[in-house]
């Protein structure tokens, strides 16, 4: 593309005079503003079908026929198929960030839950991020009051450590969290590292979705311990229980046949678009979080609705960074 060449043409003129030279293939456009901003980023099955549509004057909103006007440059990038146009896209509006594009304007990452495995005594904490510690990670949450309240239920419930190494490592009693019954205080020794770790691995069990196993089997304990008249203990496993129980009730606002899974919805009206994204994690409905992406109420392909676009988008960019899981 000659860009000194298209000086004299602006807008849907630009737009309709590159329309001549464009192939019935696959690819990506960039709508290019004053001082080479992009404007606008999409993709096509059909080059030609698609962008001569700009050219012809029938948009849905005010605001494309602005974008059309800002015109003054367009970059046309031909691929193989359209998944390929579809990934390119998704790259270009990451890296680019066009004001008229679908954009989440959401960097941060959300919460997990993550039970730390590159200690002797492995700690149970709230992550953001990056996986790069060895551990287990159960997530994501809907937000990091979500998580908190899980963490505040899973302290009571097994009893695991939440310090950080630095702490952990100078203690030479126990601390409040042993004495309100939140931490078995592995720093101390007032634990077996064997018995901290079964802990450990109910915790886990737990957050795989086994809380029915992991209660039964703590109710199988309890009963022992009541036989043996060891009614102190048998009194912490009740409350572990309880608490366990409480949080299991919570999370019973589930389809039956889903464990995991992310359940998104989308709704667009009067130009606004909203999208709700739920989390099945284990079985267990862990909430859900708005968006509010921008929409442009482009030109709509042939046979795709305004709809299947947005959320198209919005999908492509927000599965970018998230690991797949098996």
């Amino acid at each position: 593309m000659d860009l000194e060449a298209q000086t004299s043409l602006v807008g849907a003129a630009l737009i309709k005079d590159e329309v001549s030279r464009l192939p019935d293939s696959p690819g990506v456009y960039r709508m290019i503003g004053e001082n080479d901003e992009v404007l606008y980023v999409g993709k096509a099955k059909s080059l030609k079908k698609r962008v001569i549509q700009y050219a012809q004057g029938r948009f849905h909103t005010n605001r494309i026929a602005h974008m059309v006007d800002a015109t003054r440059a367009m970059v046309f990038v031909t691929t193989r198929t359209e998944a390929d146009a579809l990934l390119l896209e998704i790259n270009l509006i990451k890296s680019l960030k066009p004001r008229f594009n679908v954009l989440l304007r959401d960097d941060k990452s959300f919460p997990e839950i993550m039970i730390r495995r590159d200690h002797d005594a492995p700690q149970l904490r709230k992550h953001r991020g990056a996986h790069t510690m060895k551990g287990d990670y159960f997530g994501p949450f809907a937000s990091a009051s979500a998580v908190n309240s899980t963490l505040n239920t899973l302290q009571k419930a097994f009893l695991l450590r939440s310090c950080s190494d630095s702490v952990y490592e100078t203690r030479s009693r126990p601390c409040m969290l042993h004495q309100i019954k939140r931490c078995a205080a592995p720093c101390t020794g007032l634990i077996a590292k064997d018995d901290y770790q079964a802990l450990v691995d109910q915790a886990e069990a737990f957050l795989r979705g086994k809380s029915r196993a992991v209660m039964a089997s703590m109710a199988q304990q309890m009963e022992a311990a009541a036989e043996d008249l060891e009614f102190e203990r048998a009194a912490r496993l009740r409350d572990r229980i309880r608490a366990l129980a409480a949080v299991s009730q919570e999370s019973q606002i589930n389809p039956e046949t889903v464990e995991e899974a992310d359940v998104v919805a989308l709704h667009v009206e009067g130009g606004q678009a909203c999208v709700q994204v739920f989390f099945f994690r284990a079985g267990q409905n862990w909430g859900n979080r708005a968006y509010f992406p921008r929409i442009t109420g482009a030109a709509e392909e042939e046979g795709v609705s305004e709809e299947a676009q947005a959320m198209t988008a919005f999908l492509g960019q927000f599965y970018d960074d998230k690991p797949i899981r098996g």
